[in-house]
């Protein structure tokens, strides 16, 4: 009886409090259907002819056209197929070469003490600053006496270089939270620093190795840029660029396929993103980048 009469006023008091949140809640959800409005559209245009796209403001199409996605898949010199496996490709590299690298740099930053530590330290965090723009002639010039060019070499090779500053000050924030205790058990039975690493630091960091994995996969995934000056082949096109090759400055552009293949793109990036959301939000909050 007594629990009846404490519950019943605190669920009648849940309920003014539920009455005064709906409008913020539907204030969000239009908020958020602004921001979807572009790939909603995106979308929507994949089953219109071409002719509507530009011309039919709205979100319904008139005439349903799913021709445009087997129109997309083999609009090009090879299958999309290809160019899927190519970013593949090149994806699962830089996601592994970024793994490696950039953990090992991360512990040696974190843990180990060697000389101008500080100084290796700022210069690598200096390079965050640098733009793609300007080191792209240098990289071009030095991929090319290699006989690069034309490869995969160039868009995986540097990874394994730990090219990639940002990656290591996110791990490097997240080792140095780890407890030193650890280590120092890890060294009483026997482990030197590179069994610390793979027993004690790796496994504690699998929220930030998934937040790695995860922007290098969108960011590589996305890339037009790099992909476009290295890549010359058709044959090696990933799916930005042969994104870009629908477009014909000298004919009229299939939009209709594009967009086709635009959504189809996009498909393994949610994909990944759904897989690993869990982790990239863990990571982030552990390493305190905001």
């Amino acid at each position: 009886m007594a629990t009846s009469e404490l519950t019943l006023p605190r669920a009648a008091a849940g309920r003014p409090r539920r009455r005064r949140k709906w409008p913020i809640h539907l204030g969000l959800i239009l908020f958020g259907l602004v921001l979807l409005y572009p790939l909603l559209w995106m979308l929507a245009s994949s089953f219109k002819p071409t002719a509507e796209i530009f011309t039919q403001p709205g979100l319904i199409p008139s005439q349903w056209r799913l021709e445009n996605y087997p129109e997309g898949w083999e609009a090009l010199r090879h299958p999309f197929s290809r160019y899927l496996m190519n970013s593949a490709m090149v994806v699962m590299g830089a996601v592994v070469g970024n793994l490696v690298a950039c953990s090992l740099a991360a512990y040696a930053f974190a843990r180990l003490e060697f000389p101008g530590k500080k100084l290796w330290f700022a210069v690598m965090l200096g390079t965050i600053m640098l733009p793609i723009h300007v080191i792209i002639v240098p990289q071009y010039i030095l991929f090319s006496q290699l006989e690069w060019i034309n490869t995969f070499y160039p868009l995986i090779v540097p990874k394994f270089l730990a090219t990639d500053a940002f990656f290591i000050f996110l791990m490097v924030q997240f080792i140095r939270a780890l407890p030193r205790e650890l280590d120092d058990a890890a060294r009483i039975d026997g482990c030197g620093h590179f069994g610390i690493f793979l027993r004690v630091i790796l496994p504690l960091s699998v929220p930030a190795l998934a937040t790695t994995a995860i922007f290098t996969f969108i960011w590589t995934w996305n890339d037009f840029f790099s992909q476009l000056i290295f890549l010359t082949s058709p044959d090696l096109y990933t799916v930005p660029v042969a994104l870009r090759t629908f477009v014909d400055a000298t004919s009229a552009t299939p939009w209709g396929p594009l967009f086709a293949m635009s959504i189809v793109a996009i498909g393994p990036i949610f994909g990944f993103f759904l897989a690993g959301q869990r982790y990239l939000v863990q990571g982030i909050a552990t390493t305190g980048i905001k």
